[in-house]
């Protein structure tokens, strides 16, 4: 049995069984390679994110028996774990030792296998945990603990982890005494903060798992309900019963569970995500009737519904602000609002582009999650009025369509060495240039490492066609200029 998600070149692994595992899949690989190597049947089930951190978000609150402060993993762990800060709960159980075993002990009873590991910083734990088999640190022995345990330990990007591969530094050791300077010239300060958080020279703060039952609410029924209808009206009708506790605290929902249970004890619940902190009632009730919708028959309401619960599973802060006496319709969240109704409709995880501080313009964009961005206050500056051009000239011409990487042009004639090109051959066409505007000059980062430098030609053939083209390097009497094509205006 298997557990698969869809990406861009198909199924992939995410989680596997014991059964799988000894056939040799591995999370990460294809299905299909998968598949075509065992030879034999595979049971797989889809991949559900938000239930799972739902259900590590409940696993958190459980652990609060030992300490309040719990922390679920988050994606650069790969949020299947969390950290407990014991400092000053740890003799409550006996001592450390004590702590861990008790832990261990109701974690297995409940079926659910784990890795444990104590240390000083939350970094190194997490360091033993995964790749070193659990196990307890004395204190002040991180280095030594950490010593001989691989870099990606240390919750870096597989790219980076190879980059390191590939310099001879596979080891938290062999980091640790390697120069810092260089380092932090070519990997950045990501690198070198984890190490310092691993190793305690640098703090490493958790983000504790809140406990939301205070913002809750239910209703009863002498005779069962199960119209959609009827469970919006009451959905709304709890969250105005919650809205003034959400008010006083100066907070507002960031998620809500409904729960709904049937007259045969039969428990069904819904996760509703909103992009920005809300208290409203309509809202809330819009974006459920959405989700209703979509499940339809799904729902399987049975004999009807008895009781309809209302949670507010993760909060956010709401700013007081001073509203006009003729405001516009609408408050600026109308994009916020379309994103919950698409993602409530659809049942899909919304992503948008992201941009990237770079100067390469392939490294510019990234496919991320889409979040509201919150509004600009008013009275205060906004910092992306620089980076929209309000504060200084625009930046030159971008193309439409921006490929991956530059595709080699073959052919090139350039009359001046460093004009641009008079004709050029790209994906087995030639094209006559009839117009050319630039260059511009495009460089790498100063902290990375030194790349050639490219030259950006704005480029129009005899057929109308405009191309963004550069040239890489200068010519020389050794070798020529190598020119690539990067993106299409139309």
């Amino acid at each position: 049995m298997v557990v698969a998600a869809m990406e861009a070149n198909g199924l992939r692994l995410v989680a596997v069984d014991s059964a799988a595992r000894a056939l040799g899949l591995v999370p990460g690989e294809t299905l299909a390679r998968a598949r075509a190597r065992i030879g034999m049947p595979v049971a797989v089930h889809p991949a559900d994110p938000e239930a799972d951190a739902a259900a590590l978000h409940r696993l958190c609150l459980w652990a609060k028996r030992y300490t309040p402060v719990v922390a679920p993993y988050g994606p650069a762990e790969g949020g299947d774990g969390f950290f407990l800060d014991i400092a000053g709960a740890s003799h409550l159980f006996g001592g450390e030792a004590a702590l861990v075993e008790d832990l261990a002990r109701r974690l297995s009873t409940r079926d659910m296998p784990a890795r444990i590991a104590l240390a000083d910083t939350p970094a190194c734990a997490f360091a033993l945990a995964r790749h070193g088999g659990g196990g307890l640190v004395a204190p002040g022995c991180n280095a030594e603990a950490l010593h001989a345990l691989p870099v990606s330990a240390l919750r870096l990007d597989g790219a980076t982890a190879q980059a390191l591969a590939r310099l001879g530094l596979h080891r938290i050791g062999d980091l640790a005494t390697a120069p810092r300077a260089p380092l932090a010239r070519r990997f950045g300060e990501t690198l070198l903060l984890r190490l310092d958080q691993a190793l305690g020279y640098r703090p490493e703060p958790l983000v504790t798992a809140e406990d939301p039952r205070e913002f809750q609410a239910a209703r009863g029924f002498l005779e069962p309900i199960g119209q959609p209808e009827t469970i919006v009206a009451t959905a709304m009708g709890l969250m105005e019963g919650i809205a003034p506790r959400l008010e006083a605290a100066g907070l507002g929902a960031r998620a809500v569970r409904l729960t709904l249970t049937r007259v045969d004890g039969i428990l069904r619940s819904l996760d509703l995500g909103l992009s920005l902190p809300t208290r409203c009632p309509a809202q809330i009730g819009r974006l459920l009737a959405l989700r209703l919708d979509r499940l339809g028959p799904a729902l399987d309401a049975g004999f009807g519904f008895e009781t309809v619960g209302l949670e507010v599973t993760a909060t956010g802060p709401i700013a007081a602000r001073q509203t006009a006496l003729m405001e516009a319709p609408g408050g600026g969240e109308g994009t916020e609002h379309l994103g919950d109704a698409l993602r409530q409709r659809l049942g899909r995880r919304m992503m948008r582009l992201g941009f990237r501080q770079t100067h390469l313009p392939e490294r510019a964009e990234a496919v991320e999650p889409w979040r509201a961005s919150l509004p600009a206050q008013a009275g205060r500056p906004d910092p992306g009025a620089r980076l929209r051009g309000e504060a200084r000239a625009p930046l030159p011409p971008r193309p439409l369509v921006l490929l991956s990487r530059g595709e080699a042009a073959e052919d090139v004639i350039a009359l001046a060495p460093d004009g641009p090109p008079h004709r050029f051959r790209w994906r087995r066409r030639l094209h006559h240039v009839a117009h050319a505007d630039g260059p511009e000059r495009i460089a790498d980062e100063w902290w990375r490492a030194p790349g050639p430098l490219r030259d950006y030609y704005v480029v129009e053939d005899e057929a109308g066609r405009r191309l963004w083209v550069y040239r890489e390097g200068f010519p020389t009497m050794e070798a020529p200029a190598r020119w690539f094509v990067h993106g299409l205006f139309a």
